[in-house]
């Protein structure tokens, strides 16, 4: 359960980090309060972790021949399409998350959630080390 909030908090701050760069990125601009912007950030990043955790695999088993035939580059795309997903299913549920183009603020914000993911990735500690 530590390692499942944890990841939730990583993916929180990699997709504020994507939308305070990219101007193409919305996460909670219309909120009021902090509290509100908080939440907002907080389930945008839940279900930005089920998508991953429930489409990615189905994704990129689609995407590998063009993945191998980028040198793996072609993960990024993988990634915006999961991105745009997770903007698809936000919407209906009245949260504040918006991406303007496909293209460059998707892709873009993919390359920036990955470089925030992988440095907190770092940072934080092991699942093993949680458990002691």
């Amino acid at each position: 359960m530590t390692n499942f909030l944890i990841r939730t908090g990583v993916n929180a701050v990699a997709l504020w980090v994507a939308a305070w760069l990219i101007d193409g990125i919305v996460l909670a601009e219309d909120d009021t309060t902090f509290a509100s912007k908080f939440a907002t950030v907080v389930l945008v990043a839940l279900i930005f972790g089920v998508v991953n955790a429930i489409v990615k695999p189905i994704a990129k088993v689609l995407a590998f021949p063009a993945i191998v035939l980028t040198l793996g580059l072609f993960t990024f795309v993988v990634n915006a399409f999961l991105l745009q997903i997770t903007e698809w299913i936000s919407g209906p549920l009245g949260l504040s998350f918006e991406i303007t183009e496909f293209w460059w603020d998707a892709v873009i914000g993919a390359l920036v959630i990955t470089i925030v993911s992988m440095v907190l990735n770092w940072v934080l500690p092991e699942k093993e080390d949680l458990d002691r």
